[in-house]
């Protein structure tokens, strides 16, 4: 990339930064039911399968909005999709917070969901237009770092605000918040430096569009990074996206603040490991060693809490801030699909990689919760189910399987050496 005047550093700045402010919203509406599980349960009376349903609407559309985001990104540019992406996501956040009926908490689900899911995508392409090369997955480390503190606020954070005020204002303020930034994107944030060659163009070619595409799906270097991302982030997603305070709660007999405790740190623990993983994979210069060594050990850990087996909760702890510092390793693989394919298709390729967790969690959520409906007893506890423990290691079950399939998807990434290695045949 050309050299940025100093006005232009600083614009990329504080663009990036208005941007991950957004993505940490993001995070939050994605592991928001986490937290307030218990209480989303009693408000609409839901089965397990019912609340995974809930849970994963969000995990529907994101999934389907991957692809034509990054098309989006790649043709009429970050700002204009990340300015109604705030609206919208403003809109659905009003919604589930006045949803009276779970069918409306659906709706409002789904369009917080649609709003949100052009965030990352479209500060992966800033950053890539904006960023020098070899500096990418740093970049990316550092706002899921920052973006992680909405993952963070979405665990024990929203849990005590919601046994102590009501689930229901926090998301209507949080409306107000994705509004408010969706103005922001459009006033600050530009596409591309001025005068670069990666400025979109509102008009789109069909075609250029459609043969780009399939050019990044036929590149087999691309399937890799993409199974990584299904088994890894998938199994991640789905369990701290929904099951993993009821888990801690009923398996391991936990006070819904010590399991809350334990979900922060498993985001505390992602949000640094995306740091520190992304800076020393760039440090290196490679990507797959530190991807087979940390998808090993989430491997691991996945194994331990299919066991069930009761631990100190100071080692629960630990275990917990382990498990995100190693789920953070699928992180690397929106580097690995990029630098596999043309860089002007940055914004496709990375929404591709970037599809398959949230394709899972979207099957899966509802999944875990059927399996689990399965084995229920009867019992009720606050107009919540309650499942014993050989019922809930059926449901984690599901989750471990997956997440060995990311471990050992890890052995076919192709190492790039940070660099783009793409060749137009």
């Amino acid at each position: 990339m050309k050299a940025l005047t100093r006005e232009q550093m600083r614009r990329r700045w504080l663009a990036l930064g208005v941007v991950a402010v957004a993505y940490i919203l993001s995070f939050f509406q994605r592991f928001a039911p986490a937290g307030i599980a218990p209480d989303l349960a009693a408000a609409f009376d839901t089965s397990a399968a019912s609340l995974g349903v809930l849970a994963a609407t969000y995990f529907y559309v994101y999934t389907l909005m991957q692809v034509p985001t990054g098309i989006l990104a790649d043709t009429l540019g970050p700002r204009r999709i990340l300015a109604l992406g705030g609206l919208v996501g403003g809109a659905g956040s009003f919604l589930f917070g006045m949803a009276p009926t779970l069918e409306l908490a659906l709706v409002g689900r789904t369009l917080i969901g649609l709003g949100v899911s052009v965030t990352f995508i479209a500060m992966l392409k800033l950053i890539a237009v904006w960023f020098e090369e070899n500096r990418f997955a740093t970049m990316v480390g550092v706002c899921m770092l920052i973006g992680n503190l909405g993952s963070v606020l979405a665990g024990a954070p929203l849990s005590a605000v919601a046994q102590a005020t009501g689930w229901r204002g926090v998301f209507i303020g949080v409306g107000f918040v994705s509004v408010a930034l969706g103005a922001l994107c459009w006033l600050i944030v530009r596409d591309a430096p001025e005068g670069g060659s990666a400025v979109p163009k509102p008009r789109v070619d069909r075609t250029a569009v459609i043969s780009g595409l399939l050019s990044v799906i036929r590149n087999r270097d691309t399937w890799p990074p993409l199974l990584v991302n299904t088994g890894m982030c998938g199994a991640f997603f789905t369990f701290a996206g929904l099951w993993a305070t009821p888990y801690l709660m009923q398996v391991h007999g936990l006070a819904r603040s010590v399991a809350t405790a334990h979900l922060s740190l498993w985001f505390g623990g992602f949000a640094v490991g995306c740091l520190f993983l992304g800076s020393l994979s760039d440090r290196l210069g490679r990507r797959k060693p530190v991807l087979i060594v940390t998808s090993h050990l989430y491997g691991l850990i996945w194994l331990i809490l299919l066991s069930c087996v009761s631990l100190p909760v100071s080692i629960s702890y630990l275990l917990f801030a382990l498990l995100g510092l190693t789920t953070a390793g699928f992180s690397l693989t929106w580097a690995c699909s990029k630098e596999v394919n043309p860089p002007l298709l940055s914004g496709m390729s990375t929404s591709v990689a970037n599809m398959g967790g949230f394709m899972t969690a979207a099957l899966l959520q509802p999944f875990v919760g059927w399996v689990m409906d399965l084995g229920w007893t009867g019992e009720m506890v606050s107009g919540a189910r309650v499942y014993d423990v050989e019922t809930w290691r059926h449901g984690v079950l599901v989750v471990t399987v997956c997440a060995i399939l990311g471990t050992a998807s890890c052995w076919w990434i192709k190492e790039t050496r940070c660099r783009n290695i793409w060749q137009a045949s």
